[in-house]
C-alpha cells in the first residue's frame, strides 16, 4: 500500500491528543479519513497542518472540546497524556491533573463512535493501576462497548525501537466479535538499517561501520514535556542503551556527521533521524525549533503500530456491517482478512 493510500472503505476517525501525527498517519494508512484532529500544542498543530493541509486540525484543550457534532464517527482515537502513569513521573494516575481518560470517556459518550482506540505507556499496565483500568472498562461497558487492553511493542511492527505501548481497543459487541489483535511482523528493522542513509548523507566515511555496530533495536525515545525533559534521548539507562548502538544520547544534533568527522566519530541523532526511529516516513515534516520538534517526535505513537491496529479495527467494522447485511456470508468474508 502506498504511503498516503487509503483503503476506500468510507471509515472516519475523530482523534484527540493527535501530537505530531504518528497515530494519525497510521490510521490514515489503515483507511480512516479524519473528520478532525484535536491537539493543544501549537507546534504539533503546525506539523499536522503542514503535512495534511486538508485535515480539520482543531487547536484546543480536549477539556473544552465538544465531540457531539461528530456523533456516529467510525473511530474515536487518541494518545492521552502519559505522565500520570509513566515510571519517569510520580505515577499519580487518576490523581494527576493531566489524566485525560475521564475526558476521553466524556467525548466517547458525546460522539458515540463505533470503535475506540486509546494508547498509553506500559506503566499503565502496572498492578497499582488495576482498579483504575477496571473502572475504565466498566465505564465503556456501560456505554455499550466491549474492550480489551494489550501491550504492543513497536519493534514487532518494523519500528527500530522497542517502545512498548499499552493499547485499548473498544467496539460494539457485534463488531468486537470480529476483532483480532495484529500479529508481529516477521521482519525486524534495526537502527543501523534505517539510519545509515541519513548518517552517510553529508559524506561521513564512518557511516557503514557505524551501521554495522548499530545492528539492534533502540531504547524507547523519550520526548519529555514542556516542563520537563529536553532534546536528549532520555534518562541515563536509555542513553546507555543508545551508546551500545554507537549513538551519543546526551543531546540531539542539528546536522548529520560530515566528511570532516573521523571514522570513529560518536554521532548524535538529528530530529529527522529520531523521526525515522519513531516510524515516521521521510516525507513527514516536523515543524518547530529543535527542542519542540524533538518533543513531538519523542512523544509520538509510531505510525506502523497505529496502522496495524487500525487495519484490524477497520476489518472488524467492515465484517460486522457485512454480517448484519448478509449474515449467511460472514464465514466467507472472514476468510479474506
Amino acid at each position: 500500500m502506498a504511503q498516503h493510500e487509503q483503503r476506500g472503505n468510507g471509515l472516519t476517525v475523530l482523534e484527540i491528543c493527535a501530537g505530531a501525527g504518528g497515530q494519525s498517519l497510521g490510521l490514515e494508512q489503515a483507511g480512516f479519513a479524519h473528520l478532525a484532529a484535536v491537539e493543544l500544542d501549537g507546534d504539533a498543530c503546525a506539523t499536522l497542518r503542514l503535512n495534511r493541509p486538508n485535515w480539520d486540525v482543531v487547536e484546543a484543550d480536549v477539556r473544552a472540546f465538544d465531540a457531539a457534532p461528530y456523533r456516529g464517527v467510525s473511530l474515536f482515537a487518541g494518545g492521552v497524556p502519559c505522565p500520570p502513569f509513566s515510571v519517569a513521573g510520580k505515577q499519580l494516575g487518576a490523581d494527576d491533573e493531566r489524566d485525560l481518560f475521564p475526558e476521553a470517556l466524556r467525548l466517547i459518550e458525546r460522539c458515540q463512535p463505533e470503535a475506540v482506540l486509546l494508547e498509553n505507556v506500559r506503566g499503565f499496565a502496572a498492578p497499582k493501576f488495576a482498579a483504575y483500568r477496571q473502572e475504565l472498562l466498566d465505564a465503556l461497558n456501560r456505554l455499550g462497548y466491549d474492550a480489551e487492553w494489550r501491550i504492543l511493542n513497536a519493534s514487532d511492527f518494523g519500528v527500530p525501537q522497542l517502545r512498548p505501548r499499552f493499547v485499548l481497543v473498544a467496539m460494539r459487541p457485534t463488531a468486537f466479535a470480529f476483532f483480532e489483535w495484529p500479529q508481529p511482523s516477521p521482519q525486524v528493522s534495526t537502527v543501523g538499517e534505517v539510519l545509515e542513509p541519513y548518517m552517510a548523507a553529508s559524506g561521513w566515511s564512518g557511516a557503514a561501520a557505524w551501521a554495522a555496530r548499530a545492528n539492534g533495536i533502540g531504547p524507547t525515545l523519550v520526548g519529555g514535556s514542556k516542563k520537563h525533559g529536553g532534546p536528549d534521548l532520555g534518562p541515563t539507562r536509555a542513553r546507555e542503551g543508545w551508546l551500545q548502538l554507537g549513538v551519543d544520547g546526551r543531546g540531539v544534533a542539528n546536522e548529520a556527521p560530515t566528511a570532516d568527522d573521523p571514522v570513529d566519530h560518536l554521532p548524535r541523532l538529528t530530529v529527522e533521524m529520531a523521526a525515522r526511529v519513531q516510524g515516521f516516513p521521510s516525507d513527514w515534516t516536523i515543524s518547530g525549533k529543535k527542542t519542540a520538534a524533538y518533543r513531538q517526535v519523542g512523544n509520538a505513537f509510531p505510525s506502523p503500530v497505529a496502522k496495524a491496529v487500525g487495519v484490524q479495527i477497520a476489518d472488524a467494522l467492515i465484517l460486522a456491517q457485512a454480517s448484519s447485511e448478509q449474515p449467511n456470508h460472514t464465514k466467507r468474508l472472514s476468510m479474506v482478512r
